[in-house]
């Protein structure tokens, strides 16, 4: 597998991932992430790759996975308050939103998690509390669970987790 920042030409390709990711969501106990909103949305997948923070996984020449990544200093506003915990370390950090794989090839979570924090050697993450698949991957990722946090797009909480070299 391989990845490289998503252009225009990827979008379609990026957004059949999320309407499977969707699917695959809703079947195993966590409907309300990304169902309910349809997220994300077009625009939103346009800002990240005009911004080349958007990536895709490829595998045998074919588009099997995606993702959001960005490293630098306190850029991810919501993980500003984090509540019953706290970060472990307030250096730069990576982050990663909107993981997503077709179902087509195992590993592509493991595979997006490993590449980009060779990155940064510093990752923050969160997902939802019905989604035991993401907290499954990132605590057999070496992750570890630093608290809750709060995102603008619905009002569930998230479970916050950071790695560091």
């Amino acid at each position: 597998m391989e990845i490289r920042n998503s252009t225009e030409k990827d979008f379609k390709r990026i957004m059949e991932i999320y309407k499977y990711a969707r699917h695959f969501m809703a079947e195993h106990g966590n409907p309300n992430q990304w169902g309910p909103t349809n997220w994300p949305p077009d625009a939103l997948i346009h800002e990240d790759i005009a911004a080349q923070n958007s990536y895709v996984c490829i595998c045998d020449g074919r588009i099997v996975g995606t993702f959001f990544f960005q490293y630098g200093e306190d850029m991810e506003p919501t993980y500003r308050v984090i509540e019953d915990g706290g970060w472990r370390d307030d250096s730069a950090y990576g982050v990663i939103h909107r993981l997503a794989g077709d179902g087509s090839v195992k590993g592509i979570g493991e595979f997006c998690i490993g590449w980009a924090f060779e990155k940064c050697g510093h990752l923050r993450v969160d997902t939802h509390g019905d989604n035991f698949v993401m907290q499954n991957l990132l605590e057999k990722s070496g992750f570890t669970h630093c608290g809750t946090i709060y995102v603008e797009e619905d009002s569930y909480p998230r479970l916050a987790y950071e790695k560091m070299s």
